[in-house]
């Protein structure tokens, strides 16, 4: 063992005398440890809910969705096979896509409804998933005569007062010109299905449609307003995107999840950077009780340190004592807020019950943010940055009294000795 390391060893160990000292190089290593140990799991909680927040953008839209600007679509049929055969592309669905009004006869409610083909939407979103009442297929109607079906959001089924079975008119402004004006088109349909994506702007604006349906009600014949594509990449999407739009003409326009989703996904992460800026102050702080300690270390060992320098020791191995005695303090502090940070990241929800339980109080209230359970994942690249983040700080806290105890004169040191 280098004679530097076992000297730094040893004066952390405190003896009666500086009592004080060794409080202050505890109170230290606690604010290393605490500081990490909340940049851990607050970079987990934020990554959890910027994932489940993706899945749920995933799970009712398509990764990449292509329109015809300013027209209905023609020929999509074609159109989706050319798409197909595109490197990454694994699935494509046709759809529709228009504002309309659901009235119930008491209730209205604005919504966008939206025409899909239920057998190939379940191989490109996951909508199918996420019903919790009915079935999409019941979208077709089963008999003549019979009213066509509507699937409907949770929420929008709570605000108008719908079930399973229940009639709904679907009004669509865009109607039919009389002497009288504009007349809105009125159709009833029938609740088939009620699904929950866990994101209420989706469960309370949308409403869903068999594709034939939607091409009769607004008078589109066999075109649609889009193609939506599912890819094997979905971070790829970008370089996608803009493959088709030179190769499929200036008259189709692509555009994938995340510019669709630009403004949520920005928050997110700004969000979750300002969190790691503001959280590295608490290993700040530190850092200055792990200066502070080692000017009181080096203030009661100006004796050794002379005695040192006598015998031979050179500046660099007394700036290395004070380093290393620095970096323990900083990288036990960072090792025990990495283990007790994993540990309450990993089991975040069930340390919340027990606390919510104990106090009596709900500090997580899934009606009210719309979850149904508390997210938390950890990033290996997160936890590596935070533990390189905390060791670098200390090791910075640690050069200038280091350097300062480098400097002094063995002379000067026993003047008064």
């Amino acid at each position: 063992m280098p004679f530097e390391l076992l000297i730094g060893l040893r004066y952390l160990k405190a003896k009666r005398k500086s009592t004080f000292i060794s409080i202050i190089t505890f109170i230290s290593t606690a604010g290393v440890t605490l500081g990490v140990m909340a940049l851990i799991v607050v970079l987990a909680v934020m990554t959890g809910f910027e994932r489940d927040l993706k899945e749920k953008i995933l799970g009712t839209n398509a990764h990449l969705v292509v329109i015809r600007s300013g027209a209905p679509m023609e020929g999509y049929r074609d159109l989706m096979e050319r798409m197909k055969r595109l490197p990454g592309v694994e699935a494509a669905t046709p759809f529709i896509y228009n504002q309309v009004m659901l009235s119930t006869g008491r209730n209205v409610s604005g919504v966008v409804l939206r025409g899909i083909d239920p057998v190939t939407d379940r191989q490109v979103t996951r909508l199918a998933r996420s019903v919790v009442q009915g079935n999409m297929d019941g979208l077709d109607p089963a008999g003549a005569g019979s009213d066509p079906g509507v699937m409907i959001g949770r929420e929008l089924a709570r605000h108008l007062n719908l079930s399973l079975g229940d009639r709904v008119n679907v009004v669509s402004p865009l109607g039919t010109i009389t002497p009288l004006g504009m007349m809105p088109k009125l159709k009833p349909f029938r609740v088939t299905a009620i699904f929950n994506t866990g994101m209420f702007e989706y469960d309370s604006t949308l409403a869903y449609v068999s594709l034939p349906q939607a091409q009769g009600f607004f008078n589109l014949g066999d075109t649609v307003t889009g193609i939506q594509l599912k890819v094997a990449d979905v971070y790829g999407t970008t370089e996608l995107a803009a493959r088709i739009n030179r190769e499929f003409g200036p008259e189709l326009y692509a555009r994938d999840w995340m510019q669709m989703n630009r403004n949520i996904l920005f928050a997110l992460k700004t969000e979750k950077v300002v969190m790691f800026i503001i959280l590295t102050l608490i290993v700040l702080v530190a850092a200055f009780g792990i200066a502070s300690t080692l000017f009181m270390v080096v203030m009661e060992k100006t004796k050794d340190i002379a005695i040192l320098k006598t015998m031979g020791a050179r500046s660099g191995s007394i700036m290395k004592i004070f380093v290393l005695e620095g970096l323990i303090i900083g990288v036990v502090g960072t090792a025990l807020g990495l283990l007790s940070g994993l540990l309450i990241a990993t089991n975040l929800e069930p340390i919340i019950n027990v606390v919510q339980k104990v106090t009596g109080k709900n500090f997580f209230s899934k009606e009210i943010y719309y979850l149904d359970h508390f997210p938390s994942h950890v990033v290996v690249s997160d936890v590596v940055t935070v533990a390189v983040t905390a060791v670098v700080i200390s090791f910075l806290a640690t050069l200038y009294p280091a350097w300062q105890a480098s400097r002094m004169l063995p002379a000067e040191a026993l003047r008064y000795e």
